[in-house]
């Protein structure tokens, strides 16, 4: 994870076009929703790659799964993984006083639930399974399955 502090007294996020460029969000965000709802899978992880992505073969992204706006470079994604209905990847989180970035890595034959949430610096392992509706903020050892808010190993 890396915290970059923010120039003033207003929250992070009032100064997000300071850590990114306003055009190239334009473009991530519109490439996003591409990618959110097309239901082909090869263009989906061909347009994750073009942002930036390291997306693997076989990779499986579904309906409304939703990479990161803002740092989608961030993002691995290995051989064979799934990313389920409406789960999202975040590489960033804007606080209070700084913005902190991270890279996700989910691992070969990791599965992540519908409605699942990746915070920034997490790493999935390989053959990891992240049950639906988590919020994880933890690494994920490889072959364990983890669920709940936030996620904890339940096998």
């Amino acid at each position: 994870m890396t915290a970059t502090a923010t120039p003033g007294p207003l929250n992070s996020l009032q100064y997000w076009t300071e850590a990114r460029s306003p055009l190239r969000i334009m473009v991530n965000f519109v490439v996003v929703q591409l990618i959110k709802y097309s239901p082909i899978l090869r263009v989906k992880t061909w347009l994750l790659r073009r942002l930036g992505a390291d997306v693997g073969s076989g990779v499986s992204l579904a309906l409304s799964a939703t990479p990161d706006v803002f740092w989608p470079e961030l993002i691995t994604i290995e051989d064979d993984a799934i990313v389920g209905y409406d789960a999202t990847i975040l590489c960033h989180e804007f606080l209070r006083d700084e913005y902190r970035t991270g890279e996700v890595v989910v691992g070969e034959g990791a599965m992540i639930g519908a409605d699942a949430v990746l915070l920034p610096g997490v790493h999935v392992g390989a053959n990891a399974r992240v049950a639906a509706n988590s919020l994880v903020a933890e690494d994920v050892p490889p072959g364990a399955t983890v669920a709940g808010v936030p996620a904890e190993r339940v096998d």
